[in-house]
């Protein structure tokens, strides 16, 4: 049975800003949405929401491209259960600063990871584990505490056996 993956907003906004813009690498893009078709890629509601006040091609191709079936409702009891324990161990945590604990509360990340340990899928971020993180919470470091397995993009494309193919001009 094939493992589904979460997509961390940073997930869009860094391969569009970086690696795999759009007219770099439209492949990257299309994958997506193929591995979303076949049930293996999705995100939240609260990602898209972030995305698409971008206001830029990547916001555009989120409200016009991505199939809105991409991005799930958070809207779930067992969902806003374990976003309400994850905010409170966070609060919990001393090494974290008041300000990172309030930007944890406030942001799409606890929900992103309670959608992840609730459905029992891998999220994928570009964030790392940092153990001695002060000034924001990481998202690897809750899903370690909680056991949520996480990768990043590229492990997350190696296991769906993408490979992207370079075309010499016609």
């Amino acid at each position: 049975m094939p493992r589904i993956f979460l997509l961390d907003a940073n997930v869009f906004i860094e391969a569009k800003r970086r690696y795999y813009a759009f007219n770099l690498c439209p492949g990257f893009w299309n994958c997506l949405i193929w591995h979303h078709g076949s049930n293996q890629i999705q995100s939240i509601d609260r990602v898209k929401q972030e995305l698409e006040n971008g206001g830029d091609d990547l916001s555009n191709w989120v409200a016009s491209v991505m199939p809105g079936t991409c991005f799930a409702s958070t809207d779930d009891a067992s969902v806003t259960s374990v976003f309400g324990q994850m905010v409170t161990w966070v609060q919990e945590q001393t090494q974290f600063s008041p300000e990172a604990k309030a930007e944890f509360a406030a942001s799409t990340d606890g929900w992103l990871i309670a959608y992840a340990k609730t459905k029992d899928i891998i999220l994928v971020t570009h964030e790392i584990f940092t153990p001695d993180a002060r000034r924001k919470v990481p998202i690897p470091n809750v899903c370690k505490a909680f056991g949520v397995p996480y990768v990043d993009t590229f492990a997350m494309l190696k296991e769906l056996n993408v490979a992207f193919s370079w075309k010499p001009p016609a």
